[in-house]
Formats: structure tokens, C-alpha cells, sequence
């Protein structure tokens, strides 16, 4: 049977935080992808290929890669302590811009930087260690002075976007088209309020994919070509 995208986040944790092997420690950090996305661009089975491409082409080194999404909110969570209650709040675009104090004496959720900070300092351990795809959440500003990130966003024109929606979800046309457009404002104003930048400005990103012209299987290629010709010294043998 296949593991789950949250079991192959468990076992990447445990294999960067149990390991005994000093030449472990030793080992050269390998990149961390980041991918922005526009809802319904295919994030999710694009991010699922690219992985098994990773691990294939990292296998010589015994590296495993996984990536984190709507997963990362669990680990947020189990790193620090917080009540399950408020993996609520954590979500895209749920912050209510209120008065930290007052959230705090209600006891209700913590603070929103709290939350932004803890979620940051997440994605910056999980980008140090590496061989780490992480989705949304601002990953590409917050990871954007480490060496061994690489930046990807995904776009896809709003017909195609409606299609894959009503797929995945099972919308009507409508619905989807209006999932859509919450997704994308939610996520634009997160970025802008916290990191105050622009989610479709491309020089954020190494490379833009297209997957209206490209399958979610030849995305994946492509994000992972680019990422072994950037850090060949880490891929010698499928390096170019």
C-alpha cells in the first residue's frame, strides 16, 4: 500500500531528528522547494510527483524527501505545544485582525504574530534540514536567504482552475469559481499583510509553471530538472 503524504511527513521528521549516524550530520544539506500556487493549479498532485522524482534522484545518498502542506499546520502544532483546538486559525486567510490582547484573555487563540511566528519558525526548520517540498504559507519569502532553497510559483487560466475544482471537490461550475477567487484573495492578503509582498510578482520565484501547458507529471519533471541543475553538485549523475 502507499504511504500517505502525512505518514511520509512523520517519517521525514523522525529521520532528521532520531538519527545517531554522525556522517548524517556531515551531509550536505539538499535544497528545499517552495511552492506558491494559485487555488486549483494542481499544487497537491504536482507536489506528490515531484517528491517520488526527489526521492528517485536522491536515492544514491539515502535521502527521503516529503513535502508539507495543510500537514504543516499538525506539525506547527506538535512542535510547539499548541491546543488542537486552534489548528483552526492557523488556516490561510482565517486571521481576524483583532486585538491580540483581547484573543489572549479570552483564551480562544493565541495571539496572530504568535501564530505567524511559530509557523515561520517551522518552515525554517524544516527548510534546514532539507530535501523538503513546502507549499504556501509565505515558505518562499520566509526561506529566501537560505542557500538551499528553490522557489516555484503555479499558475493555470481560470477555465482550467474551474475544471480541476470541480474534480477534486465536486463543485458546480459556480462554486468552484467562487473557491477560487476566496482562495486567491485569502491568500494575497496573507502575504501582504505579513510578509507585505506580492504573490504574483515573478522575480519571487526561480521558475513560473504553467500547468494549463504542462501535465501535473511534466511540471513535476520540469521543477525537478531545474532544481538538479541548480544544486548539480548534490546530483553529479542526472546533472546535465
Amino acid at each position: 500500500m502507499a504511504v500517505g503524504a502525512y505518514e511520509k511527513c512523520k517519517r521525514y521528521i523522525d529521520s532528521h531528528t532520531q538519527k545517531t549516524d554522525k556522517n548524517f550530520f556531515k551531509r550536505e544539506i539538499y535544497p528545499c522547494i517552495t511552492i506558491s500556487r494559485q487555488a486549483g493549479s494542481g499544487a497537491k498532485p504536482v507536489c506528490e510527483k515531484l517528491v517520488n522524482i526527489m526521492d528517485e534522484y536522491s536515492e544514491p545518498e539515502g535521502v527521503k524527501w516529503a513535502y508539507f502542506d495543510r500537514n504543516l499546520i499538525e506539525k506547527v502544532l506538535e512542535d510547539h505545544n499548541l491546543p488542537k483546538q486552534i489548528s483552526e486559525f492557523i488556516e490561510e486567510g482565517k486571521y481576524k485582525h483583532l486585538s491580540s490582547v483581547v484573543n489572549e484573555l479570552l483564551g480562544l487563540k493565541p495571539a496572530e504574530w504568535t501564530i505567524i511566528h511559530k509557523t515561520t519558525d517551522t518552515i525554517l526548520q524544516l527548510a534546514r534540514m532539507g530535501s523538503v517540498v513546502i507549499v504556501g504559507r509565505g515558505a518562499n519569502i520566509i526561506t529566501s536567504k537560505l542557500n538551499n532553497a528553490f522557489h516555484v510559483r503555479l499558475v493555470a487560466s481560470m477555465e482550467k482552475r474551474i475544471e480541476y475544482m470541480q474534480s477534486l471537490m465536486k463543485f458546480t461550475e459556480k462554486e468552484a469559481l467562487n473557491y477560487i477567487k476566496k482562495e486567491d484573495e485569502n491568500r494575497k492578503k496573507y502575504l501582504k499583510s505579513y510578509f507585505d509582498v506580492d504573490a504574483d510578482d515573478p522575480l519571487l520565484y526561480h521558475m513560473v509553471v504553467n500547468t494549463d501547458l504542462l501535465t501535473h507529471k511534466g511540471a513535476a519533471y520540469l521543477i525537478a530538472e531545474a532544481v538538479v541543475l541548480k544544486f548539480s553538485h548534490l546530483f553529479p549523475q542526472f546533472a546535465h
